[in-house]
């Protein structure tokens, strides 16, 4: 039975500690924030009378629309606007004990051999690209589709600099990140052995890569 299962017993056991010494207070505060999100809006609709202003989109489809692009985040750091296979390895290289670049040793043979089928791009693999989009808590696992409505990546972060933005977007350094649906391929494919699943889809080849 699932009550059993390890893991089902990890997970409720965090939910239970969640529910018995923190639910209260983080309702709480969560009510005030919202209380004071409304007077934010209301000065902001007075101040900037002629501005358009994004409606509150919690819990309602939502469309986004920007443009792929990287950033400058201050004096002498400039982001491309994509990242690469060979750039995590880079970076394991550089800082080993990051758990944000661990990779499985399979992973990193396929690099090594510049083994992406037909996923990678100029002798490279991408892993995530930004974009301006603007995007807010529960955004992430969103469609990013390009304009021809075909699929390209899936939503799932926001650069540091532009986590303020459900505050004050400042589209000069907001980016929503996204996984490059190429790498979900390439892994599904070269990594997983699960050919298979991308035969059953229907693939679309951008004769620029």
């Amino acid at each position: 039975m699932i009550l059993n299962d390890p893991a089902y017993m990890l997970a409720d056991a965090f939910v239970a500690n969640f529910t018995n010494k923190a639910s209260a207070d983080f309702n709480s505060l969560n009510s005030g924030i919202n209380l004071l999100q409304r007077n934010y809006m209301k000065a902001q609709m007075e101040m900037q009378s002629g501005r358009k202003l994004y409606p509150d989109a919690n819990l309602s489809l939502r469309l986004a629309y920007g443009n792929v692009k990287g950033y400058k985040a201050r004096d002498g750091v400039q982001f491309n606007y994509y990242t690469t296979l060979e750039g995590l390895i880079e970076k394991h290289a550089a800082d080993p004990r990051n758990e944000d670049f661990f990779y499985p040793a399979k992973l990193g043979q396929l690099c090594d051999k510049k083994d992406y089928g037909r996923y990678g791009m100029n002798g490279e693999m991408p892993i995530a690209f930004v974009a301006d989009n603007h995007t807010t808590g529960g955004n992430s696992g969103s469609p990013v589709l390009n304009g021809k409505g075909e699929l390209i990546g899936i939503n799932f972060d926001r650069c540091w600099e532009g986590t303020m933005s459900d505050i004050m977007f400042d589209d000069a350094v907001c980016r929503n990140i996204s996984v490059d649906i190429r790498y979900v391929l390439f892994i599904i494919d070269k990594f997983a052995g699960a050919k298979n699943l991308v035969d059953e889809m229907s693939i679309v080849s951008d004769s620029g890569n």
